[in-house]
This record gives structure tokens, C-alpha cells and sequence, in this order.
């Protein structure tokens, strides 16, 4: 088992990460961590996998979402949005059932998963 960073995000925000086709993540917070974290998928709505952490993405920026960040983050600009910048996408083998939490949070992992 090891222990890693996490963060949950609603269907199908999740699988679009995981696929590779959204590169920023919108919050209305910031961080100042970086480095990898788990994406996983909430409980609601029931699109498959939910539920489950599905992939590793390094986070290695963040600012204030603009315009230009639209694209990437799949959704449009919105008041107080923050844009999280990803990359390096590695999705697990097979999904694994987890209990996601909000903000942040740490979740182990099997090394087997990755």
C-alpha cells in the first residue's frame, strides 16, 4: 500500500481527465500543493466508473481561470474559478472502489493498482 494525494470530481468530469481530453481542473479554491494525485469519480451521477479512483495526473500549476483556459478545462470561465493545471496522465488497470472525500485528501492505494 502506499499513500497519495486525492481529489473526487463528479462524472464525467472524471473519465474526460482520465481520457486525456481535459487538461485543467476548475475549483473555487486555489492550492499550493503539487505534484501527483489520484482522480477519482463521486458516488453521483451513476456514469461508470463512479465511485472508483481511476488515474494519477500530476498537478504542477494553478491561477485564476480566464478566458483562455476554457478549452481545457471543458467548461466555461465562471466568478472565483480557480484553473488546475494537469499533465502526465496514468490510468489504473482496472478502477478501484473508494470512499472520496472533498478538498484534497490522502487515500491508500495498492501498489498493484498503478
Amino acid at each position: 500500500m502506499s499513500l497519495h494525494k486525492a481529489l473526487s470530481l463528479k462524472q464525467p468530469w472524471a473519465n474526460m481527465i482520465c481520457s486525456g481530453e481535459k487538461t485543467i481542473e476548475t475549483r473555487t479554491w486555489n492550492t499550493h500543493y503539487r505534484g501527483d494525485v489520484v482522480i477519482c469519480s463521486s458516488q453521483s451521477p451513476k456514469i461508470e466508473p463512479y465511485g472508483c479512483a481511476l488515474c494519477i495526473v500530476e498537478l504542477y500549476d494553478t491561477e485564476p481561470m480566464t478566458k483562455a483556459h476554457e478549452k481545457g478545462a471543458c467548461c466555461d470561465v465562471y466568478d472565483r474559478a480557480w484553473a488546475w493545471h494537469i499533465r502526465n496522465v496514468r490510468p489504473f488497470k482496472k478502477p478501484m472502489p473508494v470512499k472520496g472525500k472533498l478538498g484534497i485528501f490522502d487515500l491508500e492505494l495498492p501498489n498493484s493498482l498503478k
